[in-house]
């Protein structure tokens, strides 16, 4: 994937689902993947030529793994002119030395976003950008159904009126795929995660379920998106609005 596609499909999101406004202060959550890394650099080349002006800051939330370098997120951000702040925390020790969690990704996601958001808001930001792609979004369905019985996902915008910041999800339409390409086509400086359940969790079941599902019914994952699309979930009206771009 080039850059002018990524920039494409990531403009048809925000625009579609209306998640920029003039003035916004958006905190990009980066964790040194791939994902979040394609979201900064998306972000920032829109920025350059958006009709509506915003400002970025990258904030990474450090979960105290020993030996993980942060140099890289550094210079990445440097070097793309994007303010950054890494947050200290104690996440990793709490969540599999005090606590052993057997299934350690809830607790972890709750306590990474609340550190997240504390952060955000201290900065002085109105919104934070999460790298969440359309295969995410497929798997969280998939996962929904399979272990809660019902039909849902994350939406694409989500405001949360107790700590007054919206969360917007500028990738939703991009497929984790092209991500891929574009992370080999422009060698981003992709960190391995340090965690130990990395590889080993329900979502990774989806997503092998999900790539299982599309290569024995070629079309499986798109239909399942438009099903997201088309099924009336909160938050999931797209409708592309010339008026305010």
């Amino acid at each position: 994937m080039r850059l002018q596609q990524l920039l494409s499909v990531t403009r048809k999101a925000v625009d579609g689902f209306h998640m920029i406004e003039d003035g916004d202060h958006i905190a990009v959550g980066l964790s040194g993947g791939k994902d979040s890394l394609a979201l900064l650099v998306a972000l920032r080349e829109l920025q350059r030529f958006y009709p509506k002006k915003y400002s970025l800051t990258a904030v990474t939330v450090d979960l105290g793994f020993p030996n993980v370098d942060f140099a890289m997120i550094e210079r990445s951000c440097a070097d793309m002119e994007v303010p950054y702040k890494r947050v200290e925390t104690e996440i990793a020790r709490i969540v599999f030395y005090e606590k052993r969690e057997k299934n350690p990704c809830s607790l972890c996601a709750k306590m990474r976003k609340g550190a997240l958001n504390d952060a955000v808001k201290e900065i002085g930001c109105n919104k934070v950008a999460y790298a969440h792609h359309k295969d995410d979004a497929i798997e969280t369905m998939l996962l929904s159904l399979i272990f809660e019985g019902r039909f849902h996902t994350f939406s694409p915008v989500t405001y949360w009126d107790r700590i007054g910041l919206t969360l917007i999800r500028p990738l939703i339409l991009v497929d984790e795929a092209d991500i891929i390409g574009f992370q080999n086509k422009y060698q981003l400086p992709v960190a391995k995660s340090p965690c130990p359940a990395d590889g080993r969790t329900k979502r990774e079941y989806a997503k092998n379920l999900l790539k299982q599902l599309n290569r024995e019914h070629p079309g499986t994952k798109e239909r399942m998106f438009a099903a997201i699309l088309n099924g009336g979930l909160k938050g999931w009206d797209f409708n592309p609005d010339p008026r305010r771009s």
